[in-house]
């Protein structure tokens, strides 16, 4: 009988979001595709360290714990890698090694672009170590980010899902950053006071929102929502009144929200301890990369427009 993804939270992450390929890579750039293959067969039986994504991969698959065994699954977690069959004893290993029995799906593109079989699974949330592969699941308009290296001392909380998103240019369009780098602060506040009853357009993100608020309703968690949401946007008063009325017509609910007005985010992220941070600039995603698991969304300016 097929399975019916379509209403299940289905996370893809790169091989190299979930473990550590550092090492492996390395011997790929400096030495090439075979050099490659050798390495990874002569070492498959040698795990993986944990990578940037597994607390976050941790915490989706204990959500099919809280459920019972003839329910619908909440969650999914797809292991998406350029691998080919030959090199992916080692990747099937560490999975086993780790405890990640309750993965269920894979595929090996064999060096193919794999984005275009993410629509397939129903993936909700594409992460990956590849900006091109990032840039073309956006362009397929799939939720998906670059995730930074995992910094030190990572919380490894697994009894609920935590994420932490940016607004404009993350769950909201880029339409009013833009005005901002365009025509600065003054003008970007003059328009959002003015547009204040006038909901954001969605942005790459809104999707996965949708998804996320769904399972907070859940009532197969108990007191404890099955995820807890926080906004942190650089945005300050008042800019906030456009982005409360949007949450509310779509429905969603944010549980912390922090409207920064220019003050560093990496405190505030350091404090909430999310599995995952979105943003779309470099500027607040390599401080915060330091203190927690960060994704970065391109926009047009990585895409070269």
């Amino acid at each position: 009988m097929p399975v019916d993804l379509s209403n299940t939270l289905v996370i893809g992450v790169s091989s190299s979001v979930l473990f550590d390929m550092t090492q492996a890579d390395q011997v790929f750039q400096e030495q090439g595709l075979d050099a490659y293959r050798a390495f990874q067969m002569a070492h498959a039986d040698q795990p993986l360290m944990a990578g940037t994504g597994m607390p976050l991969v941790k915490s989706v698959l204990r959500l099919n714990e809280k459920v019972g065994p003839d329910e619908t699954r909440p969650a999914e977690i797809l292991v998406a890698s350029r691998n080919d069959p030959s090199t992916s004893e080692r990747l099937f290993n560490s999975i086993k090694h780790h405890g990640l029995h309750d993965i269920q799906r894979s595929f090996l593109s064999g060096g193919a672009d794999i984005a275009p079989y993410l629509s397939a699974f129903h993936v909700d949330l594409f992460l990956s170590t590849s900006l091109p592969d990032v840039q073309m699941a956006l362009e397929a308009e799939i939720p998906a980010a670059l995730v930074y290296s995992a910094p030190e001392n990572v919380s490894e909380h697994i009894d609920q899902i935590r994420i932490a998103f940016d607004g404009d240019a993350v769950l909201f369009s880029d339409h009013s950053e833009m005005i901002y780098q365009q025509d600065g602060l003054e003008k970007f506040i003059e328009h959002e006071q003015t547009n204040a009853e006038v909901p954001l357009a969605e942005g790459p993100f809104f999707r996965l929102l949708q998804t996320l608020s769904f399972l907070q309703h859940d009532t197969r968690f108990g007191q404890t929502p099955a995820v807890r949401i926080a906004l942190v946007t650089a945005r300050s008063m008042p800019a906030h009144e456009r982005v409360i009325k949007t949450l509310n017509r779509w429905n969603v609910r944010i549980d912390e929200a922090f409207f920064m007005g220019g003050v560093s985010k990496k405190q505030i992220l350091e404090t909430f301890q999310p599995h995952l941070f979105f943003d779309d600039q470099e500027a607040h995603c390599q401080p915060a990369s330091s203190v927690v698991p960060t994704g970065r969304v391109p926009g047009k300016v990585d895409a070269g427009e």
